[in-house]
């Protein structure tokens, strides 16, 4: 992902239209890339609040610097949140998962994400995609570190479990 010139997020910020298009424009994959895996088939809505949600407070942005990580935190949340107001929050029904190798295992992979609960859905994001520490996920998501160990814990073993009773490899 490129990052936004910190001049352009500065000029953004005073209101300028074309520095904020420019600004937005490079946000939107990171956005979406966040928002996939939490919200799942609402990514979308997730990722258009988490969008406008940066688009209404980056006058509030201290350091231009820090604007991926001030994203991160909007995008994550907006994502939990648009997650459990969904329909898709109640865990989905196991379907019958393809044979390793097959073209559709990405959308194996989805299946099964989509049976864990938009919290967990959110550290593991945060966690493993992402790459951060538990204490960083935990400032993220304003629970304590010991919360995002215990969810961590609990989405990767229901994953694996999910994942190993459906027939796919360990």
């Amino acid at each position: 992902m490129s990052t936004p010139d910190p001049d352009v997020v500065r000029r953004a910020q005073r209101g300028d239209l074309m520095a904020l298009d420019e600004v937005l424009a490079a946000l939107a994959p990171y956005v979406r890339r966040l928002c996939g895996p939490i919200a799942l088939q609402d990514a979308p809505d997730a990722a258009q609040e988490a969008l406008i949600a940066v688009m209404r407070n980056l006058r509030t942005l201290r350091d231009p610097d820090a604007l991926l990580g001030w994203v991160r935190v909007i995008a994550v949340r907006e994502a939990v949140r648009v997650a459990r107001q969904s329909s898709r929050a109640v865990p989905a029904e196991p379907a019958d998962l393809p044979a390793t190798g097959d073209p559709s295992l990405a959308a194996d992979v989805r299946d099964v994400l989509d049976r864990l609960s938009p919290e967990h859905r959110a550290v593991l994001v945060l966690r493993d995609l992402e790459g951060l520490d538990e204490e960083t996920a935990a400032r993220l998501l304003r629970v304590p570190a010991g919360t995002v160990r215990s969810r961590l814990f609990r989405a990767r073993a229901r994953f694996r479990l999910s994942w190993r009773n459906e027939g796919s490899p360990p």
